[in-house]
């Protein structure tokens, strides 16, 4: 019994300055080295069979009954491996130096759609899910764009200066997850600015409806819905592509359904979870499938997960 306090102790002491540690270790690392270790991490995450596989077969399995068990299984093996990656490279990518980040971006495909926006004074609405690597993607805009986009405090309060210092460092504009938050984001929008969203949360038990998402009802945010009518500006679905080669990413932005700017928020949610889907299904392994998107349930539905 002693034993295992020691071991909680010694964790809770250690487990923070730990992580701080290999955070900066990685980001001196080859880009290349630092994806083969979040690989081999996404490989144990598989290996182990703990919480995050389950979640990510469960997945899975609501949202591609179509596919055979074999199938579902090899995608989310993959899909833990690239969530390993995606863990390791945030080091790169927050304290890494800036000439090595910008050299990571590849190929970028349908920017002008931002341009013409912005040209037009409509001001941008980036629908930015949890695919690929998203934080590139805000470091990419963020350098080139007036950039607003909500932040919460980790959890590991000793990580706060990494994280918030790591988002911002390419000139984005962090405000908090309160009303203030989103006057802020719509004031950037009657700006003619831009703002970054994260359409594929699940805000609990207020601020969402419940619309389809690959056939299952999924707890949507209706905080896009109600800027995007708000401010009648054009919505961008995007995501930074992990290349296979592990030399960097691609990044794509492709026009969002009008039906976003609906004043009906119903109509406006359902329509950003079929951009959701359309992004997903381009590279289905780079979701984070890990994440329990379902967990908030229509009144009288169990939980899931459980």
């Amino acid at each position: 019994m002693k034993i295992k306090v020691v071991m909680r102790d010694f964790r809770r002491r250690y487990r923070e300055p730990a992580i701080r540690l290999l955070i900066r270790l990685f980001s001196r690392l080859p880009f290349f080295i630092v994806l083969k270790i979040g690989g081999l991490f996404g490989w144990v995450l598989w290996i182990y069979n703990g919480e995050m596989r389950k979640v990510t077969e469960k997945n899975l399995a609501l949202c591609f009954p179509e596919y055979d068990q074999e199938k579902r299984k090899r995608l989310a093996r993959s899909s833990l491996i690239e969530t390993g990656k995606n863990i390791t490279e945030i080091a790169t990518l927050w304290l890494g130096p800036p000439e090595k980040v910008r050299s990571l971006i590849k190929n970028v495909e349908g920017e002008a759609h931002i341009q013409n926006a912005i040209e037009a004074g409509r001001g941008v609405i980036l629908l930015s899910p949890h695919l690929g690597a998203w934080e590139m993607m805000g470091l990419y805009v963020s350098e080139k764009y007036s950039v607003t986009s909500m932040y919460r405090p980790p959890e590991m309060k000793s990580l706060e200066n990494i994280v918030r210092n790591g988002r911002s460092r390419f000139g984005a504009q962090l405000v908090p997850t309160d009303v203030t938050g989103v006057r802020g984001l719509l004031s950037a929008l009657k700006k003619n600015e831009v703002i970054g969203v994260l359409p594929d949360q699940d805000p609990g038990q207020i601020g969402g409806e419940f619309v389809p998402l690959f056939n299952q009802l999924a707890n949507t945010p209706t905080l896009t819905s109600k800027l995007a009518n708000k401010s009648n500006a054009d919505a961008i679905a995007c995501y930074a592509r992990r290349k296979k080669s592990g030399t960097g990413y691609d990044l794509y932005f492709s026009p969002a359904n009008k039906h976003i700017n609906e004043k009906n928020t119903t109509d406006s949610a359902k329509a950003i979870n079929e951009e959701i889907e359309k992004l997903i299904l381009k590279s289905p392994e780079q979701y984070q499938w890990s994440y329990k998107r379902f967990k908030t349930r229509p009144a009288g539905e169990n939980n899931i997960y459980s």
